[in-house]
């Protein structure tokens, strides 16, 4: 058998860029957009646009967005489809998007949380710092003025005691003793707010007897940054008629310094948010020493007051730290010690080690994902490339897929396949083979049938063969005698097939060689049971009815050989409904001994007169033995009351009043035999001459 192969689908051709540019609604609404923006530049330089243009130019640039987002999207699904071709990619990428992405956000989240915790402590510590400093000098400031306003002559030597004793924690602090006529005393160098000559009203008028708050001094040779001082103002006796105490503790380096040592937290720089907030990523807001930005950088917000008015706004403190500095302040509290080891350095060695598995064991996995993805699609391409040596009809190519895995058996039935599928297309040729004889031998048999409507002067005939399958075993036949008379024949051969259409074929031969010669049915169906029961095999056999119309005499001369009961149905309605006519017979071809002498003496002949409106009904077991899907029977019985109730009717409404009660009672059951029927109704008795036409 010769192969056949199939030609691989061209693949299409890929445009050009001019074809993309020219011939396509995207490329032409670049071209047209950019046109009309260049025209617009052109006149933008020549003079000012009116209104009308402007909105030309808005729409081109419309225009030129979606051309360009059509050209990204088709650029990227031309990406996709060359990049997800290859199994072997599709499974990495399934790897990364299920593997190490989940993994990376996974650790991009703990490391940003670990950033936002660490960066709010080290807010929170500054802070709590920074309100302790605020406090001594608040502390200074009562003290003070508590023992000023208990002995006022010693006001000179409380303000120089309490200096004294806090510039040794505060080297820069400053104090002062302003009392209701001026300045008595004052020690410090002042250098971020001046002395205070006097005491603001919005002092004076606070409920309290007591302030500490933060005051802020503008940098001149940077905008937005400010120097922040501590303050504390404490009046002097009830409602401050003995003057206020005033301490100053600039935030210098020292205080700077001393801040970072007890909180690990390290003001970088002061930025009042409503000046120069932006200039705090700028201007020195990073620290000046290496380590990360993102984990060792932190804001804080404060409350800064101006001392002449009163009024405040916020400053952004940029802040700097180490963590492991940071690390080491925050776990000092805890002393519980592990073998010698600290318990958060313990813990933290834990963390350390913990994080190292976790890329090794993901490093691992990527490894051992990439090379299962290898192996799998090593499989794949050898299918791949059997399919296309198989579909190119190469059906002796083999796959060599040496794993005991799922993709091992699929190898292995693929070579089953191919290796059967010669047979099987050698089977499919054979059977396309076997269907055109059965269509040829179809067209043959259905031409052994009557040809057109019998033509026969006095009476009317209607037959139909309907074959179960593409070739039946049913058989009708008219034969023109002389002397108007007419041979009706219609037989049964046992089977279906191309051997019940050839018995058919011969049975059809002798049938109109010997209705020339007997006159009588019976001895033709004697003379056709003696040549062909000779040439049937064993299981073979037929039923037939043989019967001769005789215009002239007006009868009816019929011999039955097994096959189905004929159908009289008076003309004049005396008889009473329909007649079963079932004259004995066997059947024909039967090939046992004693058979032709058995099927001699069965074999019975019958005659009917004929009346003018007669109908007689031959047909085979199809008709009768139909069945619907409950397995009911369609029966002689029904079939002949259809004939009484209808018998009025000329032989093709009758045909077609039965044929539409066949199949309202079976339905959508299958038919399972062939079904032949004649229908025959005699219009005129004794006429003198006839046109016989077949």
């Amino acid at each position: 058998m010769a192969r056949v192969f199939s030609p691989r689908p061209a693949t299409r051709p890929q445009p050009t860029s001019r074809d993309v540019l020219l011939h396509s609604w995207p490329g032409r609404l670049f071209i047209a957009s950019a046109a009309i923006k260049l025209l617009v530049a052109l006149w933008r330089i020549a003079g000012p646009l009116p209104a009308a243009i402007r909105v030309v130019s808005a729409t081109a640039t419309i225009g030129l967005a979606i051309a360009l987002g059509v050209f990204g999207w088709r650029l990227f699904v031309q990406v996709k489809r060359h990049l997800l071709w290859r199994v072997r990619r599709k499974l990495i990428l399934s790897y990364i998007f299920i593997g190490v992405i989940p993994s990376l956000l996974i650790l991009v989240f703990f490391l940003f949380a670990g950033s936002l915790v660490f960066m709010n402590v080290s807010a929170y510590l500054f802070k709590d710092g920074y309100d302790e400093v605020l406090d001594n000098a608040r502390l200074s400031a009562q003290a003070a003025a508590t023992e000023i306003a208990r002995e006022p002559s010693s006001a000179a030597e409380t303000i120089e005691r309490v200096h004294r004793i806090r510039m040794m924690t505060y080297p820069a602090m400053s104090v002062a003793y302003v009392a209701p006529g001026g300045i008595i005393k004052s020690y410090g160098p002042w250098r971020t707010l001046a002395l205070p000559a006097t005491v603001p009203a919005w002092v004076k008028a606070h409920k309290e007897d007591g302030i500490a708050r933060s005051f802020g001094v503008p940098e001149k040779d940077a905008s937005g940054e400010e120097e922040l001082v501590m303050r504390a103002v404490v009046k002097v006796g009830p409602g401050g008629v003995g003057g206020v105490v005033v301490v100053d503790i600039p935030l210098d380096d020292y205080v700077n310094h001393r801040l970072y040592q007890q909180t690990g937290v390290r003001l970088e720089n002061v930025f009042n948010r409503n000046v120069g907030a932006a200039n705090a990523g700028a201007n020195g807001g990073s620290p000046q020493r290496g380590g990360s930005v993102f984990f060792e950088n932190s804001l804080a917000n404060l409350d800064v007051y101006d001392w002449d008015t009163g009024q405040f706004h916020s400053d952004t403190l940029v802040l700097g730290y180490r963590l492991r500095e940071l690390y080491k302040h925050l776990s000092s509290a805890q002393s519980m010690m592990v073998q010698g080891i600290p318990l958060s350095d313990a813990l933290m060695f834990m963390l350390v080690a913990i994080g190292i598995l976790f890329l090794i064991i993901e490093a691992a996995a990527l490894v051992m994902g990439l090379a299962l993805a290898r192996s799998i699609t090593s499989s794949v391409h050898e299918l791949f490339m059997g399919t296309e040596r198989v579909r190119q009809g190469d059906f002796t190519h083999r796959i060599n897929i040496a794993s005991s895995d799922q993709l091992g058996e699929l190898a292995g039935s693929f070579n089953q396949m191919t290796g059967s599928i010669e047979n099987l297309l050698q089977t499919a040729a054979e059977k396309k083979r076997m269907e055109e004889e059965l269509r040829i031998a179809r067209q043959i048999q259905m031409s052994l049938l009557p040809r057109g409507p019998l033509e026969f002067a006095g009476i009317g005939v209607t037959a139909l063969c309907v074959p179960a399958r593409e070739v039946g075993g049913d058989y009708y036949d008219f034969f023109p005698l002389g002397d108007r008379r007419l041979g009706v024949l219609i037989a049964d051969v046992s089977g279906k097939g191309t051997s019940a259409a050839l018995y058919m074929a011969e049975l059809k031969g002798l049938v109109l060689s010997l209705s020339q010669i007997y006159q009588s049915p019976r001895q033709l169906l004697l003379e056709v049971n003696r040549i062909i029961s000779e040439n049937l095999d064993t299981r073979s056999f037929i039923t037939m009815t043989y019967a001769v119309l005789d215009l002239v005499a007006g009868t009816a001369t019929f011999a039955r050989a097994g096959h189905t009961p004929l159908l009289y149905l008076r003309g004049d309605g005396s008889e009473g409904g329909t007649q079963v006519l079932v004259p004995n017979g066997l059947v024909v071809g039967l090939r046992i001994p004693g058979a032709t002498e058995k099927f001699a003496e069965l074999l019975e002949e019958h005659q009917i007169d004929l009346h003018k409106g007669d109908v007689i009904v031959l047909y085979t077991d199809g008709i009768t033995e139909a069945m619907n899907r409950e397995s009911d029977l369609f029966g002689d019985a029904r079939l002949g009351r259809l004939v009484a109730e209808h018998g009025h009717l000329d032989t093709g409404d009758l045909r077609e009043r039965i044929l539409r009660e066949i199949e309202s009672f079976v339905g959508t059951a299958d038919q399972h035999d062939d079904m032949t029927m004649i229908l025959i109704k005699v219009e005129q008795i004794g006429v003198e001459r006839a046109r016989v036409a077949v």
